[in-house]
């Protein structure tokens, strides 16, 4: 009789460690599922904002910015631009130096 005592004792225990078990489970996965929205909005938020940048540093959105502007920029060279003004316009002394560079 007190083996059978045990034993309903032992099977209660366990079956209550088991739905504490499950329920941690189930409150682990519905947290898991709310921190994958929020990485997925996240996310959203950052390709747009890579987006935005990408279509305000375009260089043909630049070059609309600086004819807007009445800007006199020059490029350096054919794929950049250049944030000086016209090179006539530099100091005499940057433009001496230039020249005698090899």
């Amino acid at each position: 009789m007190l083996k059978l005592i045990i034993c309903l004792a032992s099977a209660t225990l366990l079956a209550a460690v088991i739905l504490q078990l499950r329920q941690q489970r189930l409150e682990l996965s519905y947290e898991t599922a709310e921190l994958h929205d929020q990485i997925r909005s996240q996310q959203s938020r950052l390709w747009n904002q890579q987006l935005q940048i990408a279509s305000c540093t375009a260089p043909n959105a630049i070059a609309q910015t600086i004819n807007l502007q009445g800007l006199k920029l020059v490029p350096e060279s054919d794929s950049s631009f250049s944030l000086a003004a016209d090179p006539s316009d530099m100091p005499e002394s940057n433009s001496r130096s230039r020249e005698q560079q090899p």
